[in-house]
């Protein structure tokens, strides 16, 4: 048996635990730079408003019925995914951590009622760290996940669903009322092709001939059926696998004309990136960045440009990252621009103990590197982000995203700690 535990509106919910007036508010948090919604309160649900939708779009709405914006506020949301996550590996050693708000435990050899575990949890996780959170438990990934659905959205499970505890009549009528886009990793493109073939919910999906489905459409899909069905296809991971290639691209608050102010943000993602390669003992065999305008300033001139350089030896080093970076910026820059997004690729990742070594390296030595960088991230996971960094990282970051609506990071900051008095 599996569960799946995910934490009800996250952001939303962390914004409540430390502003308690916030509840049965309607409340939302923006995406980068104050830009969509990416999290809704219950109440701003029902109020219609869908997910990623402008902000810009909302301002009326907003004053007529006292929406309350925020920032995303990532030192926050992160710190309290790591305590939800800690608590939750008590309830069982077999964890795979899905995302920043869900987890699956597997409950296999757990001998005591699977629901009441579940409700354990519920209760302990609400009072240790004041977050909601709904609990689906079945004998495979996609049931459980199902079941999640079931427990957030039917107040009679009151926060958990147990899928054998449903009689097949009921399990059946769950499946008939609900869409088969909402079952897990049916996107919204392959809803459109589905529903072409008539399949419009989970029971026709359950009803469907696997080995059709395979040829049609792929073997996920297959598997989610057969899952939907109770036979387990996707095992619990517990480890999380390797990154395939590391992304760090942000859009700027503000429009940049200028390659310098350019080339600082470039360095910037290119340490963020190349931290993250350190983290899973990785090294990178190529590198791209890109730069372009916005789209959505249609009187402006428009450009886009990007390069993917492969490496002369597979590297973890931020400088010489950097300096393949920097090199690809000087080729795409183009004057004249207000320049709107930046971004670098790692590609080609593999295991940083087997690099193929060079006959004509030439350079600094890459053990004293290796030492360096050690160095540097360790002071920056002590001090804070940034704190030691390359001179063309800069140091103003007038690019930096838009926070207009950041509330305090409690958790991770002394002078943002909430006072009891």
């Amino acid at each position: 048996m599996i569960a799946l535990v995910d934490v009800n509106n996250f952001y939303v919910s962390c914004q409540r635990v430390f502003e308690p007036k916030l509840e049965g508010k309607p409340v939302i948090v923006l995406s980068n730079n104050d830009a969509c919604a990416v999290a809704r309160s219950n109440e701003v649900k029902a109020l219609g408003i869908k997910m990623a939708q402008p902000w810009h779009q909302l301002q009326d709405v907003a004053r007529q019925h006292g929406i309350i914006a925020f920032s995303s506020n990532y030192a926050l949301y992160a710190d309290m995914s790591n305590r939800v996550m800690s608590i939750l590996r008590r309830f069982s050693p077999d964890q795979e951590i899905y995302s920043i708000d869900e987890c699956f435990l597997g409950l296999d050899g757990i001998l005591r009622d699977h629901t009441e575990l579940g409700r354990e949890i519920h209760q302990t996780v609400l009072k240790w760290t004041g977050l909601p959170v709904c609990v689906g438990i079945a004998p495979t990934k996609t049931l459980a996940k199902f079941c999640n659905h079931l427990a957030k959205k039917r107040s009679q499970f009151a926060g958990v669903c147990e899928w054998s505890k449903q009689d097949e009549e009921s399990q059946l009528r769950f499946m008939q009322e609900i869409e088969v886009g909402d079952v897990w990793g049916v996107g919204r493109r392959l809803t459109v092709r589905l529903n072409e073939d008539g399949i419009y919910t989970v029971a026709d999906l359950l009803r469907a001939d696997p080995d059709t489905i395979r040829s049609r459409y792929s073997v996920v899909l297959q598997r989610t059926v057969l899952e939907l069905r109770g036979q387990p296809c996707i095992e619990l991971e517990d480890t999380a696998p390797d990154k395939q290639q590391i992304l760090c691209s942000r859009s700027f608050g503000q429009p940049i004309h200028s390659e310098h102010v350019l080339a600082e943000a470039i360095s910037t993602y290119v340490a963020r990136a190349a931290e993250k390669l350190r983290r899973q003992k990785s090294a990178a065999g190529a590198l791209a960045v890109f730069i372009r305008t916005s789209p959505f300033r249609e009187k402006d001139p428009q450009y886009s440009k990007h390069i993917v350089v492969p490496l002369s030896q597979a590297s973890d080093d931020t400088l010489q990252l950097t300096k393949a970076a920097l090199w690809i910026l000087k080729r795409i820059y183009r004057p004249g621009y207000a320049y709107a997004k930046a971004g670098v690729m790692l590609l080609d990742l593999q295991p940083n103990s087997g690099i193929q070594g060079h006959l004509f390296l030439q350079g600094a030595d890459p053990l004293k590197r290796a030492s360096l960088n050690d160095a540097m991230d360790r002071i920056n996971r002590r001090w804070g982000r940034g704190t030691l960094r390359l001179t063309s990282a800069g140091f103003n970051h007038d690019w930096k995203m838009r926070q207009n609506r950041v509330s305090p990071c409690w958790t991770t900051r002394w002078e943002d700690m909430p006072v009891v008095r």
